[in-house]
């Protein structure tokens, strides 16, 4: 199958009813295809057999935490999982030879499929200014280069440095050493993309940046609210434990615009009755809301709560905890009661029947967890929204006790741990200050910058060199034509990856490939063959070993990578052991566990089955917010609108891809095939629009800074999404998404309240479902 550079195929669109369940026997037979195309049967069963055992590798694709040792399946993975980890084995490889044939304007012009399916990056690579080619360097000039830009800046904050959730807690604490020791906290990292508004909303209100909530919390809670999340492709392994949850008892509400498969019904592929069985119901009630209608319906929910107590007094808040432990009850109380119908039905597009049957629900349930992902985060008003959610939670005691909790659900498979070891732009006084402590020189104290600040500083050119960890940067983040822009006035950038991607195209004037170890792969150092840590979205913090031979025998780790360019840039800065750091992982490790709070005793404790978990303070009681206690919020109603003939767009990823690559056209719980051009709107507006199914359109966002900003070549088709409301893949749709449309106070891009406008292009193409 061949594509275009819009990311089409050559494959026709077909379009069939979405399915109504996920996973079964279809989600082990698309594994074992996709996983068979790209390497050996041997390969395919090293990999799954180890994937997510104890001793085993951790699965890079997801941060869903694993049952504890004694009850995973042999087979403890999900379809989109093993798709993963067989996409980093593939037997397929990108040589010196490939780029010699293929000049980067050429590549730039390929499908983020095509460059993906090339395969692993095997050796160093450099585009020199003026070239249209990589060409080969070795690993002592390739780190020569980057280490003589970075010296020869102005001033260190001249430099970014950039990491996704791919990377091992050891190679993140080694690189935001390094950034510090150079003297810049520029950290950004994919976190500030997808829940940044997470952070920020919890920690004003509970003090941790973190979820509160266990797998086993999980297991025996009462009621369990999924927000703004599609469990079924994008955390597969989560329907196993809402289908524990069920079998205990728990109820399900699921509020999401998009009627998800795995909302509804959950076939287990590991049990019999996933496999000849109609599987288990998901959703007790789905909630099918507006875009960015949630903040609306937990304040009507808490409105409810609130008068069903003045109804009966002391018998549905829990007023105990609310004295004890919490500090603004009274004014959110007052807030809360003026809360609007008409505002909120207009908002969220339900009745309030609906949101009264989710009220009854609340009343009867006695332990509750709330769950939420980024149709929740990128959305402007996301912190409000999710402080309103705790308020929720506050109300009737509902964290800080088993069951029950916040479970913010995490993507990337360390972001978490990212964040734990440094990688922000902002870490506070009591981290910078370990550091110094540990290793005798005083980090730099101004904050730095997130990841949109660091589109705009490089655009500005006070951005030279930008350093990517893992990442695919260019097509994660916001406004594509502007991001892209910005990457070409960067004097240097160079990417630590394992495969090749949209952002190898998209070069500064000199551009860098640094190929690295995939977390699947044997890792061999001075010092032995080494493991490495990576936290899940729980906190919970457990050892991944690479089984597979490398990809290639001049591949270097990430620690390694790391550790010597520290050397060669900052030996002169600082007394820092970075090629004991590279000989042997434990001795990062061990000063973790000087620097990090919950890290005591790290080698010791990460050996054990299991690993270990970091503790939570609003489990234990305390919550270090300003006051002291958890914190009540008022949260004004704040919902996106578009004009008439404008639909507020969503952009999301489709079942069989994984963060920014795509691994085919096919989205089959949705029922689209062959394409990922396609825009889903609700049949009214079509009809409103003037629309038929398969008409071709452009996809047009408005935005106040009147830059014209335009995905092409879309096919509508019609999809039970709310009206007003549409949806479209992404990277595809990234460029649509300005670089200003922020969540307030977290700056994370709002990339789920899109306002578009559709424009007809050509003649309608045939209509109908095929």
């Amino acid at each position: 199958m061949s594509t275009t550079p819009n990311g089409d195929s050559d494959e026709q669109l077909k379009v069939s009813e979405p399915k109504t369940w996920a996973a079964g026997v279809p989600a082990v037979a698309h594994a074992l295809q996709y996983s068979l195309e790209q390497t050996s049967p041997r390969r395919t069963a090293l990999t799954l057999l180890n994937m997510n055992q104890v001793d085993g590798i951790d699965c890079p694709g997801c941060a869903w935490p694993d049952p504890a040792p004694g009850h995973r399946h042999k087979n403890e993975y999900c379809e989109n999982g093993a798709k993963h980890i067989n996409d980093e084995a593939t037997s397929s490889r990108v040589t010196a030879e490939f780029f010699a044939q293929h000049p980067v304007s050429e590549l730039a012009q390929q499908s983020d499929e095509w460059l993906n399916r090339q395969g692993r990056l095997t050796e160093p690579m450099v585009k020199r200014p003026g070239s249209d080619h990589y060409e080969p360097i070795s690993w002592h000039d390739a780190l020569d280069l980057v280490a003589t830009e970075l010296r020869a800046l102005d001033s260190p904050d001249e430099a970014a440095f950039y990491t996704s959730g791919r990377v091992s807690n050891e190679a993140a604490f080694v690189l935001q050493l390094f950034a510090r020791a150079f003297g810049t906290n520029n950290l950004p990292d994919c976190s500030n993309l997808c829940h940044e508004s997470s952070g920020t909303a919890l920690s004003e209100t509970l003090g941790t940046g973190k979820g509160t909530v266990s797998l086993l919390d999980l297991h025996h809670a009462d009621l369990i609210f999924v927000v703004g999340q599609n469990p079924g492709t994008n955390h597969p392994r989560q329907l196993s434990a809402l289908e524990e949850a069920k079998r205990n008892g728990a109820r399900i509400i699921a509020i999401n615009p998009l009627p998800e498969a795995g909302l509804f019904r959950f076939k287990n592929p590991q049990k019999p009755r996933g496999v000849i069985g109609s599987g288990v119901p998901i959703a007790d009630q789905y909630l099918p809301i507006r875009l960015g209608g949630d903040l609306s319906f937990f304040r009507a929910l808490n409105r409810l709560l609130l008068e069903a107590e003045d109804a009966r007094p002391g018998e549905v808040l829990d007023r105990d905890f609310i004295d004890a432990s919490t500090s603004g009850f009274e004014e959110f109380a007052e807030h809360a009661r003026s809360t609007d119908w008409d505002t909120v039905l207009a908002e969220t597009g339900l009745s309030r029947a609906e949101i009264e049957v989710a009220r009854d629900e609340v009343m009867r349930a006695d332990r509750i967890v709330v769950c939420w992902a980024m149709g929740i985060t990128q959305h402007r008003h996301a912190v409000p929204t999710i402080r309103e959610m705790v308020n929720f939670l506050l109300l009737r005691g509902n964290v800080g006790r088993a069951g029950s909790g916040a479970c913010p659900v995490r993507g990337h498979s360390n972001v978490q741990g990212d964040r734990t070891m440094g990688i922000w732009e902002q870490m506070p006084d009591h981290f910078l200050d370990a550091l110094q402590q540990e290793f005798g020189f005083d980090p730099p104290r101004v904050h730095g910058l997130d990841a949109v600040n660091t589109i705009r500083a490089m655009h500005e050119g006070r951005i030279k060199v930008f350093l990517g960890m893992a990442g695919n940067f260019v097509r994660a983040t916001p406004d594509s034509a502007v991001t892209e822009e910005a990457m070409r006035r960067c004097r240097l950038t160079a990417h630590v990856s394992t495969k090749l991607n949209r952002s190898h195209t998209v070069c500064g004037e000199t551009a860098l490939i640094l190929p690295t170890l995939g977390r699947t792969e044997i890792d061999v150092q001075a010092g032995g063959e080494q493991f490495v840590t990576v936290e899940d979205s729980m906190s919970e913090v457990h050892a991944s070993h690479g089984r597979l031979e490398p990809a290639s025998r001049v591949l270097l780790s990430e620690v390694a990578i790391l550790a010597r360019l520290a050397n060669k840039t900052v030996h002169d800065k600082v007394d820092i052991p970075w090629q004991e750091f590279e000989d042997d992982y434990g001795t990062i490790r061990d000063r973790i566990s000087r620097v990090v709070p919950g890290f005591h005793d790290f080698n010791a404790r990460v050996a054990r089955p299991g690993g270990l978990k970091l503790p939570n303070p609003v489990n234990e009681g305390m919550f270090p917010t300003r006051t002291g206690t958890a914190i009540f919020t008022s949260n004004d109603a704040s919902a996106p609108t578009a004009p008439p003939r404008h639909l507020l767009l969503q952009t999301l990823r489709s079942h069989d891809q994984w963060n920014t690559i795509p691994y085919t056209n096919n989205d089959r719980y949705r029922g689209i095939h062959g394409s990922r051009r396609v825009v889903l709107v609700n049949a009214a507006d079509m009809d409103e629009l003037g629309l038929a199914e398969r008409d071709r359109v452009d996809l047009v966002s408005v935005w106040s800074d009147d830059v014209e900003r335009r995905a092409p070549g879309f096919e509508v088709v019609a999809y039970p999404t709310p009206r007003g409301c549409a949806a479209a893949y992404y990277p595809e749709t990234n460029v649509l998404v300005p670089l200003d449309s922020v969540a307030d106070v977290s700056n994370q891009p709002a990339s789920k309240s899109v306002v578009v406008r559709l424009e007809p292009v050509g003649a309608p193409t045939a209509a109908g479902r095929g």
